[in-house]
């Protein structure tokens, strides 16, 4: 079942990860400089959830192109995976954010996310991928999640046009990353202090691409207690 973009749902799903302290999601309720200000700070990855459209998938497949043309840089230290599960992109995307700012969190010792980041290790993106369509323990913290929050509970076999896709910065560098794509995407220079306004300059572009749909929601993944 997908996943709600709710940060008290999602904290509570971290924690059954095994995120003991460190880090917490929060929402990101505008753009305008004074409401980015409310994120706690540092902010260590931004998740945005938006609508696939016709013009989205266009898009994908020029950039696409346009990398495997030109080429691009990507740091050794990215941790990414690729996306073979139906409606998990919600799992996918909080895996992302906390695999690539684990430095800042407390783990709790024999946790789920502590053993699928040491078995994660040395492994491509695609056993990666693979590797969580048999994680029992992860795949239950997944259900249990998806109960939590606001929105009317959706099936498992339901057709969602929603995904979640992961920002980070890692090595200088802020990274886009999706599961459903063959690559991390590297948008440039950025740094811990000028993170959040980088990610919220690409989460713009995606809602350039669907101007007349509203259905759009960001939550940060901040340094909390």
């Amino acid at each position: 079942m997908p996943l709600e973009s709710n940060p008290d749902a999602l904290n509570k799903y971290i924690k059954n990860l095994g995120v003991a302290n460190g880090v917490q999601f929060y929402d990101v309720y505008g753009f305008d400089p004074e409401l980015l200000c409310m994120v706690p700070q540092p902010c260590q990855a931004i998740i945005l959830l938006f609508p696939i459209s016709q013009a989205y998938e266009d898009y994908c497949i020029e950039e696409a192109l346009e990398i495997e043309k030109k080429g691009q840089v990507v740091s050794e230290n990215v941790f990414y995976m690729k996306q073979t599960i139906g409606n998990a992109c919600g799992t996918i995307g909080v895996l992302h954010a906390l695999a690539n700012c684990r430095s800042h969190f407390k783990i709790s010792s024999g946790s789920a996310i502590e053993k699928f980041l040491e078995n994660s290790s040395g492994l491509s993106p695609d056993d990666i991928g693979k590797s969580l369509e048999t994680n029992e323990n992860i795949q239950s913290c997944h259900s249990q999640c998806a109960h939590e929050g606001q929105s009317e509970t959706i099936s498992a076999d339901s057709n969602v046009n929603l995904h979640f896709v992961a920002f980070v910065h890692v090595d200088g560098c802020l990274y886009e990353l999706d599961g459903r794509k063959k690559f991390p995407i590297n948008h440039g220079q950025s740094s811990k202090e000028t993170f959040l306004s980088d990610a919220v300059a690409s989460c713009k572009k995606f809602m350039l691409r669907n101007p007349n749909d509203s259905n759009f929601s960001v939550i940060a993944l901040s340094e909390g207690c």
